[in-house]
């Protein structure tokens, strides 16, 4: 490659600068002195080169928003351009690369990001999914095939993990979180940050995580996508903010600003949030970068006036990086010179996203991502596709088993397969699939076409419906494959696009015409399960009252089909829990398990009193409750102990239980430990979780599952928000699900 002697000298002199402290990790280089080795370099930047860092723009390759701006390139050769997102391939990150190394005065190489969110070419469960196998080291497994995927194609940056809480299911991006329990979700999301970023940064093989979307993304009103949020300080200090604390604890490298606003600030502009809690109280080191074109939106949120305001805003804030609006390229200059803004407050955001580069070893190979090599043998890899696969039968969740219809009895002759999702490639992907690709996913239909060939049976496939279109053209072939086949399998649910971003819905009930073929099928009385495919939890009251076995798989990934069907025959026990309640009716909705209890609670005893807090049309309770899920076994629980009746502030409670293997096949179970505070200095919830534990009990014998919990286990916010614990009465649950299990009481001095 031809470059300039000018410019080779530099680069020459560059590499040596960061020679030798590219692994702070391996070599134990001081943090003062690397902070010099960038102080160098911003001396050495023009004010245009600065503010080029800060800006952040779309290749095109891949389109996430609305807007792009095509001369891409040509930012890129004016210095004008700190990373890029959607670009993808070595071929074409390597050329990108070279115009930012060999074409700029400095050299200074571009970061790459792109959306993995649930794997990159080998697509796995979608994360709230993930989130019902409870399995934390496959979750963060899941991501290291995913971060060598990526990071084989050229991507060294993922806008992953979401961890924002929900307990709306009318809100799409649901798919893409851990559900609604904030103590699950921080442990879900410091195992995906572990897992993008290794033990080391400067492998090739690791990429950037981005936490996202800071703060309290999941809980706009009315559950519609970028609405406006509006909680107290206590709720989003509980509920909504540990898991990106969890997050950053866990050395997450940057973070990413939601649409919303909170108390009448946007979060692009919302200096107390970014500045005065992420950076001063939390002590975050990494880098901040807006979600797409959400410092231009600032307009019209009616903080700011025109695009120069909002870039000024958005400083003052703490962000630090300008995803695809372009504010701070073309105003940040002239605000600077009208002394809107520092010079200080430009070099701080470069110094953290040099930082970043400089983690990731850019300095000392730009090209170190780009192996041409790395991208024909890491992706798709049949080490891959097993996890993938595994992976599905961990996530599925058993809602139903009436009369032990599932698993597949081995010797039927006849199945058939009906419904839109059975041979639908492109829905298995779900949403944000990143590279995925349909053509490798494999579908129930054609897992089941293998498995016909295993166990000696026939099948007869028919559509039955679309998935909305309410034509019912197709009810008449479905119906007579049904009425000649042993057993029935009914694969209904969402279209991959019916969730995700902009994808609110204010109803969440099945589509009606997969409903109406669902009732006439049911109808035969023939044995038939209902493999549900979906983004969020859905109202499915009707389908419950009278199916015989349903069967939840979300969107699996690229081998969706063949971990569902190893569920279906047996081969793997289910095993997932609910992460999110299922409402029986949207009414309900918000809804979640560690509710308050209300100084009007209803009366189990006297249901219909009517003055309680209750619905006159609906029970409160939920379809079905978090942390639920069935198995092809049963598990029975006894002998709940502990090991005192009181315990001072340095003390450690000791828990047990008996959880016995009463059915006929060996199984997973997810032991749950929950508390419940009954006084405090503000009221508290009905319950809590504080623990968990996945054994593996094979039939007819029991496990001792053991629990530890301490008064630093049990800290809230109290009347004066300061996080504490108090002295008091408890509860503690031990059980199956967040509704079911054996107590005991306990107190702290």
């Amino acid at each position: 490659m031809k470059i300039q002697s000018h410019l080779y000298i530099f680069i020459i002199f560059f590499s040596i600068l960061f020679s030798g402290c590219h692994s702070e990790q391996k070599q134990k280089i001081g943090k003062s002195e690397y902070q010099q080795k960038i102080d160098s370099l911003i001396k050495i930047m023009t004010l245009d080169e600065k503010i080029g860092q800060l800006n952040l723009l779309s290749s095109g390759w891949d389109i996430t928003g609305p807007t792009m701006d095509p001369n891409f390139k040509q930012f890129i050769k004016q210095g004008k351009v700190g990373a890029i997102f959607n670009a993808l391939t070595v071929e074409f990150v390597t050329e990108l690369q070279r115009l930012a190394v060999e074409e700029t005065r400095l050299g200074i190489p571009l970061l790459f990001g792109y959306d993995v969110v649930h794997g990159y070419r080998t697509i796995f469960p979608i994360p709230l999914a993930q989130s019902c196998s409870w399995d934390l080291s496959m979750i963060e497994q899941s991501e290291r095939i995913a971060a060598t995927e990526a990071s084989a194609e050229g991507i060294n940056w993922t806008f992953a993990p979401m961890v924002d809480i929900s307990r709306d299911p009318r809100w799409g991006r649901v798919s893409e979180g851990a559900g609604e329990d904030t103590w699950l979700g921080s442990q879900m999301g410091a195992a995906r940050v572990k897992g993008f970023q290794g033990k080391d940064m400067s492998d090739a093989n690791t990429i950037l995580a981005c936490v996202k979307h800071f703060a309290a993304y999941g809980a706009p009103e009315a559950g519609r996508d970028y609405n406006t949020v509006d909680m107290s300080e206590r709720t989003l200090f509980e509920y909504y903010l540990p898991p990106y604390k969890a997050c950053i604890d866990a050395g997450a490298g940057s973070i990413m600003t939601s649409f919303n606003e909170i108390s009448g600030v946007p979060s692009s502009s919302n200096r107390w949030l970014f500045t005065e809690l992420l950076r001063n109280k939390w002590g975050f080191i990494g880098f901040v970068v807006t979600d797409y074109a959400s410092i231009f939106e600032l307009i019209p949120h009616g903080v700011a006036s025109d695009s120069a305001m909002a870039g000024e805003l958005a400083l003052h804030a703490g962000i630090e990086m300008d995803m695809q609006s372009t504010v701070f390229i073309n105003h940040l200059k002239k605000s600077l010179e009208n002394e809107k803004i520092t010079l200080k407050e430009i070099d701080d955001a470069v110094k953290n996203i040099l930082m970043a580069k400089y983690n990731l070893g850019l300095f000392d190979d730009p090209y170190r991502y780009c192996n041409a090599q790395r991208e024909k043998e890491e992706l798709l890899t049949p080490v891959s596709q097993q996890f993938a696969r595994d992976f599905v039968t961990k996530s599925c969740v058993l809602l139903k088993n009436e009369n032990q219809t599932l698993p597949i009895p081995a010797n039927i002759k006849k199945i058939a397969l009906i419904g839109p999702l059975a041979n639908s490639k492109e829905d298995m992907l779900g949403s944000w699939s990143a590279s995925g690709k349909a053509v490798h996913c494999i579908t129930l239909l054609e897992a089941l076409e293998e498995k016909a060939t295993k166990y000696n049976f026939k099948i007869e496939y028919a559509e039955g419906c679309q998935i909305q279109d309410p034509s019912v053209k197709g009810f008449a072939r479905a119906m007579h494959a049904a009425k000649s086949a042993d057993f029935v399998i009914l694969a209904l649910g969402e279209h991959r696009n019916m969730s995700g971003e902009a994808a609110s819905r204010t109803n969440i009930n099945l589509p009606e015409v997969q409903q109406e073929l669902a009732n006439k099928l049911i109808a035969l009385d023939k044995p038939l399960a209902v493999v549900l495919f979906n983004g969020r939890p859905l109202t499915i009251t009707e389908l419950n009252k009278t199916a015989p076995a349903i069967l939840e798989t979300w969107f699996g990934g690229t081998q969706a089909g063949n971990g569902i069907a190893d569920v279906l025959f047996g081969e793997v026990i289910p095993s997932g829990k609910l992460t999110m309640t299922f409402p029986r009716e949207v009414g309900q909705i918000p809804i979640h398990y560690n509710v308050k209890n209300t100084g009007r609670p209803i009366d189990p005893k006297n249901p219909e009193y009517k003055y309680r807090s209750k619905y006159i049309d609906c029970p409160n309770e939920p379809l079905y409750p978090f942390g639920y899920g069935l198995s092809y076994t049963q598990f029975e629980y006894s002998n709940l102990t502990i090991d005192k009746p009181e315990l001072s502030k340095s003390d450690t409670l000791h828990i047990s239980i008996e959880v016995s293997n009463t059915g006929n096949y060996d199984g997973f179970e997810i032991v749950q430990l929950y508390t419940r505070d009954l006084v405090g200095s503000v009221t508290r919830p009905i319950k809590e979780l504080k623990g968990f534990k996945k054994v593996f009990i094979p039939k007819g014998q029991k496990d001792t599952v053991t629990f530890k919990l301490t008064p630093r286990d049990l800290k809230f916010y109290n009347l004066k928000m300061k996080y504490v614990w108090e002295p008091g009465e408890f509860l503690l649950f031990v059980g199956p699900n967040s509704i079911s299990g054996l107590s005991a009481e306990f107190r702290i001095l």
